[in-house]
Parts: structure tokens; sequence; C-alpha cells
């Protein structure tokens, strides 16, 4: 019998009418260690039982008769709730080889957003928010591109922009700050920016939360944090404020005396500010190379920490690859969380700073999920090479990874899994984990 039955659908997806196919996930690993059948319909989960209780749904198919739904075996792999990117640059992405200075031509910007948003998907992101400068050589051309992008990805991502102007204050910002709402006004889902960069920071953040509060928009800011009583009045105002604030990366945190980052951790819990941190590299508004926070104590104190890609492959850094299971593995690997708290980091917090419901591998949650080839959550962000995406309860994307050796008697001798072709795995193409084969 299934352990989870049907329930009442959660809050829809922002993303328009859902996929209305129904797929069958057989035979997946759950991180509690149970083995389950998850039968998705509607674009949400419609029930988890024990692996072989259940059987695909019977669907409408083009003449009027009832056909089985989709199906698709996951023996060997982790089924984890999709991961969610709370911080990319996707007007910049993909232009560290590009020779002078970076295009923000409209159609440049959104086949290079294009591009790297099938990419993070590919890793296993079905929801992005996309900081894209306006304002200065931008102007709102970027912003149009990527609003093109979030368009095109319909079905496949969500894709929501940040408008990040430069300038805000005095005369100056005059123009940027009549760009920003023009920006709101063109589509631009959080009112976000630099105040690092103003003049004025804190007359910077008051511009910005004003406008968020005449559109009702999230507000979501750079700063290295490296100030503390800059970062006390910021959390001040913005304190209440909903649908939120979030800023990042603060890795100035990370350079200041304990006690004033246990002081800033609790202003920033008291207002129910958001950190996103950057493990893979700080992005270009940042001067630093590590965009960590400091994680731990931030979640001690009570402040929801989610993770971001920052960079992908830009002059910050050219070697970005916008992959939040790299992001868990560092916030794992280097900064002392536990597998499980560097995942949520990626997962269920960065979908709820993003505004998005939750998700479980439960009846009536969305079926957003990624199938990772492992067992247990820790191999998975160890190597995570093999990766199926399901957003909105379809597959959108999926990447094999195959690995081989030189003949040995090494492996045998020991009894070791080794790549092979046509074991009981086969349904990648690439073996399977019978002793005779493995997929990386």
């Amino acid at each position: 019998m299934p352990d989870s039955q049907p329930q009442q659908p959660h809050s829809p997806s922002p993303s328009g009418p859902a996929d209305r196919g129904s797929l069958l996930l057989s035979g997946a690993r759950l991180t509690d260690g149970r083995t389950v059948d998850v039968r998705l319909h509607g674009g949400r989960i419609e029930a988890v039982g024990t692996a072989g209780s259940l059987t695909p749904r019977r669907v409408p198919g083009p003449d009027g008769r009832l056909d089985r739904g989709g199906h698709l075996d996951l023996d060997g792999y982790l089924l984890l709730p999709a991961p969610a990117d709370p911080h990319v640059h996707a007007d910049t992405a993909l232009t560290a080889d590009v020779p002078g200075p970076v295009s923000y031509d409209p159609e440049d910007v959104q086949r290079r957003a294009t591009e790297a948003a099938l990419l993070q998907l590919g890793h296993g992101a079905t929801a992005l928010r996309a900081h894209v400068r306006v304002g200065d050589v931008a102007g709102l051309g970027a912003l149009t591109a990527v609003l093109r992008t979030r368009r095109s990805l319909r079905g496949l991502a969500e894709l929501t922009a940040v408008a990040m102007p430069r300038v805000l204050t005095g005369v100056a910002g005059a123009d940027g700050l009549a760009m920003l709402r023009d920006a709101v006004k063109m589509g631009a889902d959080v009112v976000g920016g630099c105040p690092d960069l103003d003049p004025d920071p804190t007359g910077y953040v008051e511009a910005v939360l004003e406008v968020a509060a005449e559109h009702g928009c999230p507000v979501d800011l750079h700063t290295d944090a490296a100030d503390p009583a800059r970062l006390a009045r910021l959390a001040a105002m913005a304190g209440g404020l909903r649908p939120g604030v979030a800023v990042g990366p603060c890795d100035g945190l990370g350079r200041l005396p304990a006690e004033v980052v246990s002081r800033a951790a609790d202003q920033l819990a008291a207002a129910g500010v958001t950190v996103v941190c950057l493990p893979q590299g700080a992005c270009g508004a940042s001067d630093h190379p590590d965009g960590t926070a400091p994680v731990r104590l931030l979640r001690a104190a009570g402040v929801r920490v989610t993770a971001g890609s920052g960079a992908l492959r830009d002059v910050s850094n050219p070697v970005g690859r916008g992959d939040p299971l790299e992001a868990a593995h560092l916030l794992a690997s280097r900064h002392g969380l536990r597998p499980e708290e560097a995942y949520d980091a990626v997962g269920a917090a960065a979908r709820s700073a993003l505004g998005l419901p939750e998700v479980r591998v439960e009846a009536g949650f969305p079926a957003e999920l990624l199938a990772v080839r492992g067992d247990r959550l820790a191999g998975a962000l160890s190597l995570a090479y093999s990766r199926i995406v399901v957003h909105r309860g379809r597959v959108v994307a999926r990447t094999s990874a195959v690995r081989e050796y030189g003949d040995s008697s090494a492996a045998s001798d020991l009894g070791l899994p080794r790549q092979g072709r046509g074991g009981r795995g086969g349904r990648d193409g690439h073996g399977g984990p019978d002793g005779r084969g493995d997929m990386a």
C-alpha cells in the first residue's frame, strides 16, 4: 500500500498551467533510507509508496483511450527536492573569454542568459533568481533580454529577475532611481542593487526599500557586510518588510571579531533578513574572492542562510560552475555544515527565500525533483555526476556520466563494481550496479 496518499494541492507554482501528464518514478532511494515509487501527475506528486507498490497512472491518449503514463526506473538514484539558485548573474554569464567590453546588446544577453540557465537546469536548479544590471551602459536592454529568456524557459525552469541600479542617491542617482521604477514596471520581480557602491549606502537602501514597498516587491542587496554599523541600520530598516529582504554575500562578516559577528547575526535574525552566501566564489560586486559568510554562526543565531552560485564564467570567476550541489559540497567540506544542512541551503531554504512553495517527496507537493546517482546524500554531494531533473512533473534535463578503467584484475579480485555495458542498469545505456558495471 502507498505510504503517502494524495493530499489537497498546495498553492500553484508561478510558471503557469501544470504539465498534465503522468510519470512513475520507481525504485528511488530517499534520504531517510527508504526505497520508494513516486507517481507524478498534473505537476505534483500524486502518491508515494514502497518500491513496487505503485503502477503508472492511466491517462487519456490522443485517440481518447486510456494509456499508461511514463515510467522512469531510478534504481541506484537518490531522489531529492530540486535545488534553487537565489543568486545568478545571467547578463554577464559566459563572458570570461570574450575580448573587449561585455556586450549588453539584448540579443547577446538573451543568448548568454539562456545558455547559462540551461546549464544550471542541467545541474538541477529548477528555479533561478538573476541579478541584472540596469542603468549606465546596460540601460534597460539587459533586463529586457532576461525577461525574454524568462518567457522562453517557461515550462523548463522558473527565472526571476532582480533589477540592480548602480547609484540611487544625490544628483547622479536621480536617473538610476527613475530607471529602477521603470524596471519594476517592465516586469522585474525583485528590487536590488549594491549599496556599497553608492556614496550614501544608507540612502541607497532607503531608496530601494521605498520602491519595493511601492510595488510590493522583495528586496535583494549585494553587500560584503564588512561595516557592522551599516549592516545594523540595514537590518533595522528592513525589519518587517514583506515579502522579504535578502542580503549577500556578506563575506565581510568573516573578517570581523566573533562578538561583532554574533551581534550582527542576532540583528539579521530579528529582522527576518535572509543571507545568501556564495561558496563557489564571490561575484563582481565584491572585492574578495571568497563569498562565504560565517554560515554556522549565522544559522545558530536563527538566520535563514541560503547559497547561490554567483558568477558563471565571467571575469570575476572564469571557472564558475553555477552548480548548487557544488555550493552544498563546499558548505559541507569547508564550512562545517552537515550534508543535510548544506543541501537545505540550496534546497528548502533557497526555495523559501525565493517565495516558492515547499517541496517534499510526499503526496501533494510540487513535482520539483532531482535524482542523483548514489544512495546517500554525502555521496551524492561528493560526486553528483549523473542527474535527472524534474520540473512540474516532467523530466526537463538529464546528464549521464560514464567512468571506465583499463583492464585490470584488481577490481575483480576485490569484488568492486566496474563500469560495463549492457548490465542490469542499462536504462542509461551505460551498464548498471550489478557488480559488472556502475554509473558515475
